[in-house]
């Protein structure tokens, strides 16, 4: 096995590996660290390492992994960008539509009837009437984005007017449908038996997450076993495979680094690393079936017609990868370095007008996961003095898409100073010094330093 090591902004190679290598906390205990393996803790100079099953078997090797791994995060960047346009685009127009009267007073006597009959529908088939808003988001999307799925399967040479009805069917105006499918597919995810109640669980069973899950580029098992079993373990500590805590977390490279190794996670190859490391042989097998599943559906419709294959398969795939990469990225963006596994610590809470299903209550979520979305405001009250304890970061007025926006990409920490929620009084230069603090990297140690 070889030992990855993740450097320093300025080791631009091995950035690019994406791999967390050794962390030396504030007190002077050194840790090696790694997003798909196992840590052990480095005391007085001797211990074990990270290891990386997909490195393994030589230079040339690593170096074709790592350079995959950059191509991978190009297409990333080009498929979000793909989508965005279209989706930003229809935003635009529906706003220009929005001012027409009758148009907009049209739209809402409709969505208002269709929430109604939903609303009607979910007492019946849910089993948790007040999950109405994610048996929405289903019924929408087996209206719209699988019936374009199939016509498309059909005529067999891609259209473009379809593709582009895919896309918007999929993330929406503004990707909003797409923030509602991630919410719902990630509260799913922790529901032992799923959104329905039994009659109907039997026929439609996880559908998000094994079912439409598929047209997002959503491998099965990310949700139900890696999110639920490995995130939920380790909190965004240094041995989960989306931990960001050996990255400057407004450094564009560094996320660029971060949505190359991404790639592995995205595809269940790294948690499966981590499941193999622990020992851990349900979840292992959990995650093999699940990528056997995706490369089955990958392959199929790439057989059947590769430019079908990309427009519809590949594309969603890459997209799915910035989104989970920037989504993990602001999330658990501000550790602290003496308590790098503090979940209260590195877990960000962001108040906005639109909070469907209460993503923004991520910390409730880390700190009582089984409790339903609508109860997570009461319960942030309970939690404060833990909260102001921890040095819990809260923005208002701010979504994670913002956050990553203003955090990394334009990296105005002005701004995010603006929207701190601070739990004592603070002046503006001190919510800086707050956020660099708390942004920047661990410190790094190199493997050969550890072995020397």
């Amino acid at each position: 096995m070889q030992i990855a090591g993740k450097a320093g902004a300025a080791e631009l190679d091995d950035v690019r590996s994406g791999v967390p290598g050794d962390v030396r906390s504030a007190g002077g205990e050194t840790q090696r660290v790694g997003r798909s393996g196992v840590r052990s803790d480095l005391r007085d100079g001797a211990g074990a390492a990270t290891v990386r099953p997909t490195m393994s078997v030589g230079a040339g090797f690593r170096a074709a992994f790592r350079w995959l791994a950059v191509l991978t995060a190009v297409a990333s960047i080009a498929a979000v960008l793909l989508v965005g346009a279209i989706s930003m685009g229809c935003y635009a127009v529906a706003a220009v539509l929005g001012k027409i009267r009758p148009l907009r007073e049209a739209y809402q006597f409709i969505s208002g009837v269709y929430d109604r009959l939903i609303e009607r529908l979910g007492r019946t088939i849910l089993r948790d009437a007040r999950d109405t808003p994610a048996l929405r988001l289903m019924v929408s999307l087996t209206l719209t984005a699988v019936p374009i799925f199939v016509a498309q399967m059909i005529l067999g040479k891609p259209r473009l007017l379809l593709v582009i009805g895919f896309y918007l069917s999929l993330y929406g105006v503004k990707f909003q449908r797409f923030v509602r499918m991630f919410s719902a597919k990630h509260l799913e995810a922790h529901r032992r038996q799923g959104y329905f109640s039994d009659s109907f669980h039997k026929v439609f069973g996880r559908y998000v997450e094994f079912f439409l899950g598929f047209l997002y580029g959503n491998v099965p098992e990310l949700d139900r076993t890696v999110h639920v079993r490995l995130h939920h373990k380790e909190n965004s500590g240094p041995d989960d495979t989306t931990s960001t805590i050996g990255y400057d977390r407004t450094n564009r490279l560094h996320f660029f680094s971060y949505l190359a190794d991404n790639f592995w996670t995205v595809l269940g190859l790294a948690p499966y690393a981590y499941f193999t490391a622990k020992g851990e042989s349900e979840n292992r097998r959990r995650m093999l079936w699940g990528i056997t599943l995706y490369a089955i559906y990958f392959a199929a419709v790439f057989i059947y017609n590769w430019r079908l294959g990309i427009a519809y398969v590949l594309v969603p795939l890459t997209a799915m990868n910035f989104i989970m990469a920037m989504t993990a990225w602001v999330q658990h963006a501000f550790y602290n370095e003496e308590r790098p596994e503090d979940y209260f610590a590195n877990t960000v809470t962001v108040y906005d007008e639109v909070n469907f299903m209460n993503e923004g209550y991520h910390l409730c979520h880390h700190h009582k996961s089984g409790l339903h979305w609508t109860e997570m405001p009461a319960h942030l009250e309970r939690i404060r003095d833990k909260m102001r304890e921890s040095g819990s970061l809260v923005f208002r007025d701010m979504d994670f898409m913002e956050l990553f926006v203003e955090l990394t990409l334009l990296r105005r920490m002005d701004v995010l100073a603006e929207k701190l929620v601070p739990w004592e009084p603070m002046d503006h230069a001190q919510r800086l010094a707050l956020l660099e603090k708390r942004t920047r990297p661990a410190r790094v140690v190199s493997a050969s330093q550890l072995t020397a």
